[in-house]
């Protein structure tokens, strides 16, 4: 039986929830934009209205009042996202159990088993489009083809609020004119690269040899070719499905520049706390910590070492990022953003080679102090316990919710 993939797109997903709960929004130029004063002033998303003024995903608030003076900016309510992209979710449970999500506002739907009870995919997509509408009072465009790829395509050709069918028939007269940048797996640097050799469409991807794009682009250019061609066969993950934790990280732009190594030490013990509390929740500990700096000139700067003894201790990934950061940092700029992640993550109770020269009672005095201290803030709140250094200021942006994992890849 022929595959049936719906991909299911909240249009403008943010804007249209904030002109949902505010009417008063509805029908003028909306932008939802991170704070400026916190440096995050970019646009998160729009509305059609502003859309059509040319305002576009990622740029800067100030780039788009030029091209929109009467755009109305207002800041993201990341809580009422969840809910409202938890709420779009069990609507697609009603019609099946194969549910990828792609982010917040996205997801492929494998309906193949559930035409007998709702219909054929074009039929369902209907359906689902017209509850969420009636339910919501939000819109979806769905694409409607026999895998992942034709699917998401599809979903992006008639926005807002509309169904638009690929099929193994029409698929190279509907999808290969298009830029190949619109397809998953084109980002503007290989978009570029693939402009370099004369390739510009989806067809013209699909066309060319295989042998030579995989010598050009390596395994990336094999996928893309078989994606171009239509010979995707990946599935659609199970509702639920959680794929395996490779590493726990958190980052954030400082609100104003970092001008010392004391300045990074506590923006560095400030976030090792959220991967602390997330490591302990997974149930692993880190055998190395990688850190990501980037400078006032948005230069960025990414290290990494293997660590001594594998740890879920935040002052002890929060000390090696900092011994790592003074090693391998050239302080030519002032520091914009920092990120500190624990890699190579094994389960809390594995067993790990230990060298000579390490103090492992120190460690494990080090490790019962921090889940006290853990235990603590989750009884009674974060800021119920922290280092006296964070009572200085540490110039990290406040207000932010907690930081939320979101598959952004597609399930092979």
């Amino acid at each position: 039986m022929e595959r049936v993939i719906l991909h299911s797109d909240l249009n403008a997903c943010y804007a249209s929830i904030e002109c949902m709960l505010n009417p008063q929004l509805r029908g003028k130029p909306v932008a939802v934009a991170g704070s400026v004063e916190e440096r995050h002033g970019i646009i998160l998303a729009k509305s059609q209205e502003a859309k059509v003024c040319g305002v576009k995903t990622g740029e800067a608030v100030w780039q788009a009042k030029l091209k929109c003076p009467d755009m109305i900016v207002v800041p993201p309510h990341y809580d009422e996202y969840i809910k409202y992209s938890s709420l779009v979710r069990d609507i697609y449970r009603r019609y099946t159990d194969l549910i990828e999500p792609f982010g917040l506002d996205e997801a492929w739907l494998d309906v193949t088993g559930s035409q007998r009870l709702f219909g054929n995919g074009w039929q369902i997509a209907e359906s689902i489009r017209e509850t969420v509408k009636s339910e919501l009072s939000l819109t979806v465009s769905i694409g409607v083809s026999f895998n992942k790829v034709f699917a998401k395509l599809g979903s992006d050709l008639k926005k807002p609020d509309a169904v638009t069918v690929i099929t193994r028939e029409d698929f190279k007269e509907k999808l290969w004119k298009l830029p190949a940048v619109e397809m998953i797996g084109v980002g503007r640097a290989t978009f570029a690269k693939l402009n370099s050799f004369g390739i510009h469409t989806i067809g013209d991807l699909a066309n060319c040899d295989r042998d030579w794009i995989t010598k050009q682009l390596g395994k990336n250019g094999t996928e893309l070719w078989i994606f171009a061609n239509g010979f995707d066969t990946s599935r659609v993950k199970p509702d639920g499905y959680k794929e395996p934790v490779k590493s726990i990280g958190h980052g954030i732009t400082c609100s104003e520049d970092l001008v010392n190594a004391g300045e990074v030490w506590r923006v560095f013990l400030s976030l090792s706390q959220d991967v602390q509390r997330r490591l302990t929740g997974c149930g692993l500990k880190a055998c190395g910590v990688q850190i990501t700096v980037k400078d006032c000139r948005l230069f960025c700067s990414q290290f990494q070492k293997k660590l001594a003894i594998p740890t879920r201790s935040a002052s002890e990934l929060a000390r090696e990022a900092m011994e790592l950061f003074k090693k391998r940092y050239e302080w030519k700029n002032n520091v914009r953003a920092v990120t500190i992640r624990a890699i190579d993550l094994i389960e809390i109770n594995a067993p790990a080679q230990l060298d000579f020269f390490s103090d492992v009672s120190k460690h494990e005095k080090i490790q019962k102090i921090d889940d006290t201290v853990l235990a603590l803030r989750h009884r009674f709140g974060k800021n119920a316990i922290f280092n006296a250094c964070l009572m200085l200021e540490e110039k990290m942006p406040g207000g932010h919710p907690e930081e939320s994992v979101l598959p952004m890849r597609m399930y092979r």
